[in-house]
């Protein structure tokens, strides 16, 4: 375990340290070359619904998805922790259902690339659930775009408070 981190800081640093000789910003590199920003986007003046995006700070496609919510209204508390593991514990997620971020809106929690619109519908229909997750890292999701990347097909699901899920939303390319 110690020699597989050890082999990542160096990675991530000699990926950073490339990046910055050949003049990119600072911005985070994660996940298949997406680039986000170091910081979610200033939602101040959102009149939208409160969500809370618990992420690492290493994690380029967490801010990249925030922009997407952004955009969708909602009003963004930035809660950035090296401690996701225990987040996704607390809040329930089981490895097979996991995504980068979690996040937290009006009592449900949204796993991973949740695109807004299927996050509006579940605050409007307010279902029985503990929440949504849309496992992985699904390319072409929010968060997930970008040139380059070749959007697939993603189901986002709903998780039940025993922990099944069922199809809650289905996105096709």
């Amino acid at each position: 375990m110690r020699s597989q981190m050890i082999g990542w800081l160096l990675r991530s640093a000699l990926l950073l340290s490339g990046a910055l000789l050949l003049g990119h910003s600072p911005a985070v590199w994660a996940h298949g070359g997406v680039q986000g920003a170091e910081t979610m986007p200033d939602t101040s003046t959102a009149s939208g619904p409160a969500i809370t995006i618990m992420r690492s700070a290493s994690c380029g496609c967490c801010t990249k998805w925030g922009e997407h919510i952004a955009a969708a209204g909602f009003a963004i508390t930035d809660v950035v922790t090296e401690e996701m593991d225990r987040v996704k514990q607390q809040h329930g997620i089981p490895d097979e259902l996991a995504s980068c971020h979690t996040a937290v809106v009006e009592g449900y929690v949204i796993e991973g690339h949740v695109p807004a619109s299927s996050i509006q519908r579940l605050l409007m229909e307010r279902p029985s659930i503990k929440g949504l997750t849309a496992p992985g890292m699904p390319m072409g999701s929010p968060g997930m775009d970008g040139p380059g990347i070749t959007p697939e097909a993603f189901e986002v699901l709903a998780i039940s408070a025993d922990g099944g899920t069922s199809v809650f939303d289905h996105y096709s390319p």
